[in-house]
């Protein structure tokens, strides 16, 4: 264990920053919460949570909610509970950077993720001719062989993608980044 980690108690003295009377109540009460020791700024804590409007310089390092601007070893976002308030303000403590995903790049509507389809170089090759519209007789001209063989190749793509149509596999390999346009 690295010293910094050694020295991280169970239980953190922490400081609570924030811009108004408001958010200083919300904030010690999320230290409290998590069972920590709520103290001022002046008396050396382990930690500081604050809203991100913190001037001075901080006694410690600090976990912000909310923020989006300013250096801070942690940053969450303003609807954090008290897991993840815990969890940043031990982190920080013991050296840590902690970062949560910024709510504009969460996308909660996608679909899970696919498993990764292993194609032969040739039905790459196949897959980005369809992708660039081309039937099945100019993909045979672009690569040198039959028709019938490209067909071969094109039922295997529809196979392994679990795609019903050409744009579906197109789209599933792109979304793989199996091909590129």
């Amino acid at each position: 264990m690295s010293a910094p980690a050694a020295a991280v108690s169970d239980r953190l003295r922490v400081a609570v920053l924030a811009s108004n009377a408001a958010a200083q109540d919300r904030l010690a009460t999320l230290v409290a919460q998590c069972g920590h020791q709520l103290v001022e700024a002046t008396a050396s804590p382990d930690a500081v949570l604050t809203d991100g409007t913190a001037d001075a310089v901080l006694p410690a390092a600090a976990v912000a909610l909310g923020a989006v601007a300013g250096e801070f070893a942690g940053w969450l976002p303003p609807d954090a509970g008290a897991a993840q308030v815990d969890a940043a303000l031990r982190a920080v403590a013991a050296g840590l950077t902690v970062r949560a995903t910024p709510l504009a790049s969460r996308n909660f509507d996608s679909l899970p993720e696919e498993p990764p389809v292993l194609l032969t170089p040739r039905e790459i090759e196949v897959l980005g001719a369809l992708g660039n519209g081309m039937t099945n007789k100019e993909v045979a001209r672009l690569l040198g062989i039959s028709p019938h063989t490209v067909k071969f190749h094109i039922e295997s793509l529809f196979r392994k993608l679990g795609a019903a149509s050409r744009a579906e596999a197109v789209a599933k390999g792109i979304r793989q980044q199996i091909v590129e346009f």
